[in-house]
């Protein structure tokens, strides 16, 4: 039976689940595990030579995305060539996997309780391998719970084009970094 809250009005909404946002979005089965919805694409657009050469082509100023993962999905371990702004709006706690160009692993959590050190915006630095998971907290659902969900968006500047896009190499990953052995099991395929 899917639950209610009662509004302040009175009114009663139903429970926002994954599903809920998976249609009320209109979010898409993503390349690297989870679902999105490109939500922005600037409409002007910064010429090749103007910018760094890992880049192919020119690239719209900036673009965004819905992004949600539920239960035990994962992101894969992957990387861009632009900075990746994460945001979080709804659900469950969500921990990146950052690991940088030194094999330097990080994993800050999106949330909304700063006490425990969450923040809502994170910044994935370009080139860095990264992958998330929703994150445990003592209140919220296991993440294994097909209840358990987390509602975030990423904002991409210059814009995102699947060119910039590299998912990551279980074999190539652990000869790079061996010491993080475990994670790159768990967020490759």
């Amino acid at each position: 039976m899917r639950q209610a809250r009662r509004c302040p009005r009175g009114a009663v909404t139903p429970a926002r689940t994954a599903a809920y946002w998976i249609e009320r979005l209109g979010l898409a089965p993503h390349p690297e595990g989870g679902y999105f919805r490109e939500t922005y694409r600037a409409a002007e657009s910064i010429p090749a030579e103007g910018l760094p050469a890992r880049f192919t082509g020119p690239r719209t100023f900036s673009t965004a995305v819905y992004y949600l993962l539920q239960g035990d999905d994962v992101s894969a371990l992957h990387r861009i060539a632009a900075d990746e702004v994460w945001h979080h709006y709804a659900g469950a706690q969500l921990a990146l996997t950052i690991i940088d160009p030194g094999g330097r692993l990080t994993t800050p959590v999106l949330g909304a309780d700063a006490e425990r050190g969450e923040s809502f915006q994170l910044v994935v630095p370009a080139g860095a391998w990264f992958g998330a998971t929703l994150a445990r907290a003592a209140d919220a659902p296991e993440p294994d719970d097909a209840a358990a969900f987390t509602l975030v968006g990423c904002t991409v500047a210059p814009g995102f084009e699947f060119a910039d896009f590299e998912l990551g190499r279980r074999g190539e990953l652990l000869r790079r970094y061996p010491q993080h052995r475990a994670l790159i099991e768990r967020l490759t395929r």
